[in-house]
């Protein structure tokens, strides 16, 4: 596995994947932050087109994401994940219209403990999933980057 830092303007960055694609990005002040393994090699130049569509996305001159994405987890988060994927850039959906979507309108606790398990933000957009009442709710880099990143899209 190889991993590299990158600096935004939410804070430094950690960026993690392999050959099959990007496994992890996490934020500065992450909840529950990935720690690169003793035998994980830090290599910055592997992650070129990853740092470069993220700065792009940060500019504000991206708002689709080209990279190969590899996400880990069960066949139940792949999907919710798939779908988050499908929010347009600058527009936000509820947990449990994501639920609805999903096709069980009931799941939107499994939803959001989906949602808040992704491995990949910004690529994979959690942060445009907010409460049913317009609020912002749990994120893992914290509500100001959730802000922050939905102010960006225009979404707020």
């Amino acid at each position: 596995m190889f991993y590299c830092y990158m600096d935004s303007p939410i804070g430094k960055l950690f960026i993690a994947g392999d050959r099959g694609g990007l496994k992890f990005i996490n934020f500065p002040k992450e909840k529950k932050p990935v720690v690169p393994d003793p035998d994980w090699v830090e290599v910055p130049s592997f992650f070129t087109s990853a740092v470069a569509e993220l700065e792009e996305y940060f500019a504000g001159n991206r708002r689709h994401f080209s990279v190969d994405i590899q996400p880990q987890g069960t066949d139940f988060q792949l999907s919710i994940w798939r779908a988050l994927q499908k929010v347009p850039y600058g527009k936000t959906v509820s947990y449990g219209e994501l639920a609805k979507r999903f096709g069980n309108p009931n799941a939107s606790r499994a939803v959001g403990a989906a949602n808040g398990a992704n491995p990949i933000p910004i690529i994979i957009p959690c942060h445009r999933v907010i409460g049913a009442s317009g609020k912002l709710t749990g994120f893992g880099g914290g509500l100001a980057v959730k802000q922050f990143l939905l102010e960006l899209e225009g979404a707020l």
